[in-house]
């Protein structure tokens, strides 16, 4: 989730600015299992209601509340397993106050009713409208807890005649009395909860399948866009993504959804790609970024997922760095290089600013810039000064070793480093406490 050309207003928009006062993920005292959730969006609105099932398991003693993500939600006829219990909203988040303490290993099912407008995340299209990183604005879950990924279960409540993306993959859809329809889209695994998403309107669609996954292309914007001269490469990126990551496309199904101005949106199963930044792309080709960025999500963000935000070179500084060396396998090193030196400026002026940290740094950081200078751009340049200390193969098998180990899960720096110490058999400490850590 990145993009180079925003403009100022379009930038705040962004994902990660969120994440900058979030370090850390906070310490909640249960695990989700599982999320289900009936949602009718209204595109008049952008208003939401709906009903939510969470499953949790207990992992601390005597836990007195169930806190989740502060939002702008009314919550309903809430249930603990089935007796009722209370429940209180502050800008601290939204509390869900059981009548006995809980206990570690305990499994409750907790359940509720709610409706509202979400104050971030819903944006309208032609008929419709999508929702973008602020997932916990329109349901109830823990938008900065990386690390506790769960299964989604959404059922859209939509006007009949209109397409739907949802995560994971569609398992149903039915003609409800009052003539809408509700489409249901399943995840197979675990994802993060900043991943959920869901879009809905008039879209057009064009597939494309050549041996690496189902493909799907889809135009949110309400213009005539060629998908497939817009997404030509996809196919070629996935089948050299799969084979640099060990891993084939992980829920053997990608979507792409063309929508208005200069989103840049890794989500579940699919992304959001803005149609100004990839008509930049398209005008600039050796420039071409946004497509395999969060294309690269798919295996380091969403298959690969950082335990918690301090970590978050983890996701970005591998789809900065896979960016340059999808360059170097279609244009050549020299591209590789020119996509790296786009990271040593920005990591310069972070630099000049006085502010330059360890990527494994959990402190709060100035600026969404340099938190990008940092996470992102560094992350990729010390990837790529791996890649030099352990050369080529040793580089590329640690990296399968890694992304195969912990597919489905949760990594810290730690785990990156023991991969790639096993792949090339040398002690690389000196390289990750000088990059990673910062220890002397």
């Amino acid at each position: 989730m990145i993009s180079r050309y925003l403009r100022p207003a379009a930038l705040l928009a962004l994902s990660p600015l969120i994440i900058a006062d979030h370090p850390v993920s906070p310490d909640t005292g249960y695990d989700i299992l599982s999320y289900a959730v009936t949602l009718a969006p209204d595109a008049a609105d952008k208003s939401v209601h709906g009903r939510e099932t969470i499953h949790l398991r207990v992992d601390s003693p005597n836990l007195k509340k169930l806190i989740f993500s502060a939002n702008a939600l009314h919550i309903h006829h809430s249930m603990l397993n089935n007796s009722p219990v209370e429940f209180s909203s502050d800008s601290n988040g939204l509390s869900f106050l059981p009548r006995s303490l809980l206990h570690k290993g305990e499994t409750v099912r907790l359940s509720f009713d709610f409706d509202g407008t979400p104050k971030r995340g819903i944006h309208a299209i032609p008929g419709g409208l999508y929702s973008s990183y602020f997932a916990c604005d329109w349901m109830v879950c823990l938008q900065n807890s990386p690390g506790d990924k769960a299964l989604l279960r959404l059922d859209l409540v939509i006007p009949a005649g209109l397409q739907s993306l949802g995560p994971g993959k569609r398992v149903g859809r039915k003609t409800l009395p009052d003539g809408r329809v509700s489409v249901r889209w399943q995840t197979r695994r675990p994802y993060s909860p900043y991943l959920y998403g869901f879009a809905f309107g008039s879209f057009v669609q064009q597939n494309a399948s050549k041996g690496n996954g189902r493909e799907v292309y889809l135009d949110a914007t309400g213009g005539h866009a060629d998908l497939k001269k817009l997404f030509a490469q996809t196919p070629a990126i996935v089948s050299f993504l799969s084979r640099k990551a060990g891993v084939s496309l992980p829920a053997g199904n990608y979507s792409q959804l063309l929508v208005p101005g200069y989103e840049a949106q890794e989500a579940t199963t699919y992304s959001l790609i803005g149609e100004k930044a990839l008509a930049r792309d398209l005008t600039h080709p050796d420039e071409q970024w946004i497509i395999v960025h969060e294309l690269s999500h798919q295996w380091w963000g969403n298959l690969v997922t950082c335990a918690t935000w301090r970590d978050l070179w983890l996701n970005e500084g591998f789809a900065t760095f896979m960016t340059a060396a999808w360059k170097e396998h279609r244009y050549g090193k020299a591209a590789y290089e020119a996509e790296l030196d786009v990271a040593r400026s920005r990591l310069a002026k972070a630099r000049a600013a006085g502010f330059d940290k360890p990527l494994s740094w959990g402190g709060a950081y100035p600026s969404i810039g340099i938190r990008r200078a940092v996470q992102y751009s560094k992350g990729a340049l010390f990837l790529d000064h791996l890649r030099q200390l352990m050369g080529d193969n040793a580089f590329w098998r640690g990296i399968r070793h890694y992304t195969r180990d912990h597919a489905g899960g949760t990594v810290t720096s730690a785990d990156f480093q023991n991969a790639m110490q096993h792949a090339t058999k040398r002690d690389l400490s000196v390289a990750f406490n000088q990059w990673v850590y910062g220890r002397p």
